[in-house]
């Protein structure tokens, strides 16, 4: 997967919004009402560093992978900063992208929660149904 495969699949989830920030940020963030829950650098010698949360034990697993380390200043909150996105399973990247977006999504409101997660059961179906005719 690369670059800009991952900032559609970030955007294509229920809710996100890009944001670009600029000097001396530099960072083109993910968010789902507010919640942040992938960030790429913008600027060098970091330029397009990838970064998003993880659980506790996938922080401990990811950071003893070449290439994928601590995110500054965001570790103590498990964020991880993947050095080349290309260098990492495709599913696999998905799948941890994907867990960041939900643990973002766990922290909205209920109501904003229940609307998100019916947007992304109907998502669902309609990739099982696509996955069937297929």
């Amino acid at each position: 997967m690369n670059i800009n495969q991952l900032k559609a699949y970030c955007n294509a989830f229920p809710g996100a919004s890009e944001n670009l920030s600029g000097a001396p940020i530099n960072v083109l963030s993910y968010k789902v009402h507010g919640k942040q829950f992938a960030y790429f650098k913008t600027s060098e010698p970091e330029q397009w560093r990838f970064s998003f949360r993880a659980t506790f034990e996938r922080f401990l697993e990811l950071t003893d992978q070449p290439g994928i380390k601590p995110a500054r200043y965001l570790q103590r909150f498990y964020w991880v900063t993947v050095v080349d996105v290309q260098t990492i399973n495709e599913e696999y990247l998905k799948e941890l992208v994907e867990w960041s977006y939900h643990k973002a999504v766990s922290g909205l409101p209920k109501k904003v929660q229940a609307e998100i997660n019916a947007i992304c059961s109907v998502n669902h179906e309609k990739r099982l149904d696509e996955d069937i005719q297929l």
